[in-house]
């Protein structure tokens, strides 16, 4: 089948992507930016990829006419605090408008389980773009999960961070509330399982995994799992918006993807039993089992997709196609050149730069930087970076995006998303004579601009010295 993959950037949509090919299916994703697309090469060899904004409606539509399904798969959740629901729904309505000008016989749409009277407005949202993907003329298939449990999702990720960082926890109320997780792998069954089948056609499923569990129980397992103390005390005069503050402070989440979680962690969300997984033969895996696999994955740095890659986990939400060049004039500019003996060991650390491997020098100013970030509302370092020795254009790692990996033309160049007053460019290349070069490139907005970059002069002197010197030569 020809299949059209909406939101294939995403965690769900870069991992779905794999399962369909295996299933050999032909596949177009839809991005707004093919440069983002974080997949490897030869996968990109094996699709094709239109760029289509949904919000921003094409003069001609670029889907295909032959595609046989398509899957919806567009959130904007973690982009607005106010205005996300709207957008959805105006996302919605223009896939609509263009997906019925094909021949799409089926449409998939993942969304969130809404089976109560009282919902948060993600899940209002989530139940809006339902309606009006369930009222267009192509038939729809809806599957409907809770929290998802997989490496690299970020509902693993944040109890993932609460657990290994707090052995004593002071929680609001919430954690008490039911929830009903669902492995990742188990999604994925559902959604290939799922496609092209009549007897699912304008149906609507529930799909969970084996436990009801409330938060509190998750991470207590979680904590279990991985052997660690933890002890849990629950308040009842934590407000919203002190549990945003909380979640954002100490986990890796944006404060507007923490504000809208917490909004949506007092309505239980518990799956309505259902035939679908004995139709499909799906096995579905406890919460445990999820938590293993995850980590399995993780021990085996083969995080497939991290919500953390997505574009709304970090500042910027325009196009950063534009910021490839990095400008010459009205720039400051730290540049360092050293000789390497062995440029593919030089190369390899390039490409390992962040996350736990850190910056090879200085790594606590690094930190200490991080930290300021994080309290002046940016990302600081807790991103990460989703495989520690793998890296594509469009990836975050820590507050960098990354706008380019090329490793044959063993060039990497990192945008930064840290809050800064201008823009910086972080880049690393090896040339043809074995030479590594580094250049720190920042355009300053105003007097603000300067200052702050004379006044990190004393610090860039000795991290970019020791940085370029380890990278090239590893001592």
């Amino acid at each position: 089948m020809k299949v059209l993959l909406t939101g294939a950037n995403g965690y769900i949509g870069v991992r779905l992507l794999y399962e369909l090919l295996k299933a050999d299916h032909e596949v177009v994703c839809a991005v707004r930016s093919a440069s983002r697309l974080s997949v490897p090469d030869e996968i990109k060899e094996q699709i094709e990829i239109i760029e289509i904004d949904f919000l921003k409606p094409p003069k001609i539509n670029p889907i295909p006419q032959d595609v046989d399904a398509a899957y919806y798969l567009i959130h904007s959740m973690t982009s607005s605090t106010s205005s996300f629901d709207q957008m959805e729904a105006d996302s919605a309505n223009k896939f609509v408008e263009l997906i019925q000008e094909t021949s799409c016989r089926q449409i998939i749409y993942l969304s969130g389980i809404v089976n109560q009277e009282q919902l948060s407005k993600h899940l209002l949202s989530r139940k809006r773009v339902e309606e009006i993907l369930c009222a267009s003329k192509i038939p729809c298939t809806v599957l409907r999960a809770g929290i998802i449990v997989g490496s690299g999702s970020s509902s693993f990720e944040i109890i993932r961070d609460l657990c290994e960082k707090l052995p004593v926890m002071i929680t609001p109320k919430w954690v008490n509330t039911k929830t009903h997780p669902i492995a990742i792998r188990n999604v994925m069954s559902f959604l290939v399982g799922v496609l092209g089948r009549d007897d699912c056609l304008n149906e609507s499923y529930d799909i969970g995994g084996k436990d009801v569990l409330s938060y509190k129980q998750m991470m207590q397992q979680y904590a279990k799992n991985r052997k660690l103390n933890l002890s849990i005390i629950t308040v009842p005069v934590m407000t919203p918006k002190l549990s945003s503050y909380w979640l954002y402070f100490v986990t890796s989440t944006s404060y507007k993807l923490a504000t809208n979680l917490v909004d949506s962690m007092a309505v239980e969300v518990i799956a309505k039993n259902n035939d679908l997984a004995d139709r499909l033969g799906i096995q579905l895996y406890t919460y445990h089992e999820a938590l293993n696999m995850a980590f399995a994955k993780i021990e085996q740095n083969n995080v497939a997709s991290s919500w953390k890659d997505s574009m709304v986990s970090g500042r910027f939400k325009r196009n950063l196609n534009k910021f490839k060049k990095v400008p010459t004039y009205g720039c400051l500019k730290d540049a360092q050149t050293q000789k390497t003996d062995n440029p593919q060991e030089a190369l390899q650390r390039i490409w390992s730069i962040g996350g736990d491997n850190g910056y090879y020098y200085a790594n606590f100013l690094w930190k200490i930087r991080g930290y300021v970030d994080k309290l002046a509302g940016g990302v600081g370092l807790r991103r990460g970076r989703t495989n520690q020795d793998k890296i594509y254009a469009g990836d975050s790692l820590d507050f960098w995006r990354v706008l380019v990996a090329d490793k044959e033309e063993k060039r990497l160049l990192l945008f930064a998303e840290m809050r800064v007053p201008g823009e910086a460019w972080l880049e690393f290349e090896i040339d043809e004579d074995n030479v590594v070069h580094q250049t720190a490139t920042f355009r300053p907005r105003g007097l603000t601009g300067r200052l702050y970059w004379y006044s990190m002069l004393p610090f860039h002197y000795f991290i970019f010295n020791g940085m370029i010197r380890h990278i090239a030569t590893g001592k």
